[in-house]
């Protein structure tokens, strides 16, 4: 073997291939995003489309329908469908799993940018957005006051916390919700219209025209130059009571407050969110698609208790739900349970070798191989979450593999009398094709993973990639740095006591064995009828056994939904989660529930349905 050859005649080569194996590979750790799971987002486009007053069959006709019939030919498309609402409409594309998921957003951004003017000009632009589980909030901050209310918490937020947010490392974006915004309310008087003949749309042509802010350009001297702007007339709701709508027939002016009351409220009041019965509003902290989500939100964290000092009085930040907690104590797990496996591997090669030189040549490829396999993660745009690091465990198993292969030879033809030099160079040749081949069968066996299609095949690829990677690193590894430590390291040495012993103890189970064996060759009908019942409890207990996508575990929360009927107004829905609410303060007051948070409507959309 070529490599093999030059490796021990040239040490210095083969070490620097596994020192550089390690410093690419602890760079790539570092660049990795960190996952609880690998990202299988389907490749889903939505189409949200607002129609603020219009009803749900006016929705389905005049928007639904045209962006339906105008998006149905885009390429790859394998499921439409679509939701019609009062006030909103939502369309979801999947596209077959092979889509590129950029370029498909394209096309249906362009198909829908062509019926723009077929849309009507009161509705809102379409709205379309992949669906990408990197958008889903990572962490949830509460912010509450015990002399503010919701409008003020909102504003302040907005104002002062949003963009301290949004600055953090690895932050794509910040989301403020359950708050208020401010807005100038116009409740207009019908009797007092119908009195001086004025219509709606008096009313709205007067507020865009006459509600206006603009340039007045600029100011010039022989030294100095001064930009110009007109003032906006209309900040108060004095200033909008005075705001002149039309002119009657005595030619007087009828002014907006004579047939209308303006106040400064919120844009919606029907909705509320409160926290073990404390009004307050959430700021949650999106991640970037290849940040770190135990990194982004320590840092947010972090950032929360250093601006706790500077808040106005009253005010307070609360942590009320991090999914980073889940992620860090499962990963914490894992690299548990890799470290206390490679000790076990390395404790068990000892055991049987019985030479603290000899353990040493497998014991490093193990870490080699694992540090290595990062790169190989980085190239192919993967992160580490379970399913790579439960493949990094099941790995230390076979890395070691190929290092015992060659370490095996070599100590034989030191046996035999050669020197470690000659050893490392003719046993390693010896064995060098078969390792090569062993580690191709492996690799033979995980590759067709990656061929899967649908979920289980894009969640199941990057386990297998990092399979087949770490024994493909430990080929390497054991054809390079293993013979080069061995002809410097071993040389003929007595086994020691104990692994004397523990070989006469496997000699013992290997008596016994060969003894049972016999036996049970005199009875073969008996064996074979014994073998076709285990069989067939295999069989059957597979189909009772239940199955699911991934396993059920405990993250000390839930969620509860409450949907009222047809119809229901915002005070009916308001009544029923107050009752709620005051039905779980019990727990709160037990401290069975750390946060309980009440929020209506429910989602995030329209605010016509509760």
């Amino acid at each position: 073997m070529f490599l093999s050859d030059i490796s021990v005649k040239r040490p210095v080569f083969a070490s620097v291939i596994s020192l550089l194996l390690i410093a690419f590979g602890i760079v790539s750790f570092l660049r990795l995003p960190l996952r609880e799971y690998p990202d299988i987002d389907p490749p889903v486009v939505s189409v949200d489309t607002s129609y603020q007053g219009a009803a749900a069959n006016i929705v389905e006709t005049r928007i639904t329908e045209v962006i339906e019939d105008r998006i149905s030919g885009v390429e790859g498309i394998k499921f439409i469908s679509s939701t019609s609402s009062d006030g909103r409409s939502r369309i979801n594309i999947e596209f077959d799993v092979g889509r590129d998921i950029e370029a498909a957003t394209n096309d249906v951004r362009d198909r829908v940018s062509g019926i723009a003017d077929n849309l009507p000009e009161e509705a809102d632009p379409p709205d379309i957005q992949k669906a990408d589980s990197s958008d889903d909030v990572i962490l949830w901050l509460n912010l509450t006051s015990t002399q503010l209310d919701t409008l003020d918490l909102t504003d302040y937020a907005k104002r002062y916390l949003q963009d301290r947010f949004s600055v953090l490392p690895g932050v794509a974006r910040v989301r403020v919700g359950g708050g208020l915004e401010y807005s100038m309310r116009v409740w207009l008087d019908r009797n007092e219209m119908a009195a001086r003949d004025i219509t709606v749309s008096d009313v709205e042509n007067a507020l865009r025209t006459e509600n206006i802010e603009l340039p007045a350009g600029s100011i010039e001297s022989i030294e100095t130059q001064f930009t110009a702007r007109i003032e906006r007339a209309y900040k108060t709701p004095q200033d909008f009571k005075q705001l002149v709508i039309n002119r009657n027939d005595e030619n007087s002016l009828v002014r907006l407050g004579d047939i209308a009351r303006i106040e400064k409220a919120a844009i919606e009041k029907r909705t509320f969110f409160r926290g073990n019965g404390v009004p307050m509003i959430g700021i949650g902290i999106i991640k970037q698609s290849k940040a770190n989500t135990i990194a982004v939100a320590e840092g947010a964290i972090q950032l929360a208790k250093q601006l706790e000092p500077d808040l106005p009085p009253g005010m307070e930040i609360i942590n009320s739900y991090d999914t980073s907690v889940f992620i860090r104590n499962a990963i914490q797990e894992v690299y548990k349970t890799l470290f206390i496996a490679m000790g076990l591997v390395i404790t068990v090669i000892y055991v049987f070798l019985g030479s603290f030189r000899a353990m040493l040549i497998p014991a490093v490829t193990v870490p080699v191989s694992l540090v290595a396999t990062f790169i190989i993660l980085y190239a192919f745009g993967f992160s580490i979450n379970l399913l790579t690091l439960l493949a990094l465990v099941l790995a230390i198993g076979l890395v070691v593999d190929d290092a015992i292969v060659v370490l095996e030879h070599m100590s034989r033809r030191i046996e035999m009398g050669d020197p470690p030099l000659t050893a490392a160079y003719k046993g390693t040749r010896q064995v060098g094709f078969a390792v090569i081949a062993t580690t191709l069968v492996l690799v033979a066996v995980f590759a067709p993973i990656t061929f899967l299609e649908g979920d289980l095949g894009r969640l199941f690829t990057e386990f297998a990639i990092t399979m087949a990677a770490a024994v493909s690193f430990s080929t390497l590894i054991a054809l390079t740095l293993s013979p080069m430590m061995g002809s410097k390291i071993l040389k003929k040495t007595t086994r020691n006591a104990f692994s004397k012993k523990i070989d006469g103890v496997f000699e013992k189970f290997r008596s016994g064995y060969i003894s049972i064996l016999q036996n049970m060759l005199k009875i073969r009908i008996i064996m074979i009828g014994i073998f076709a019942i285990v069989a067939a409890l295999a069989i059957l207990f597979i189909n009772i056994i239940p199955s699911e996508y991934a396993p059920k575990e405990d993250r000390g929360a839930f969620f509860l939904m409450v949907t009222g009927p047809e119809g229901a107004s915002f005070e009916y829905t308001k009544e029923y989660m107050n009752e709620i609410e005051e039905r779980m303060q019990p727990y709160i007051d037990s401290g069975e529930i750390n946060r309980s948070l009440i929020r209506a409507p429910r989602g995030f959309g329209t605010l016509s349905s509760f």
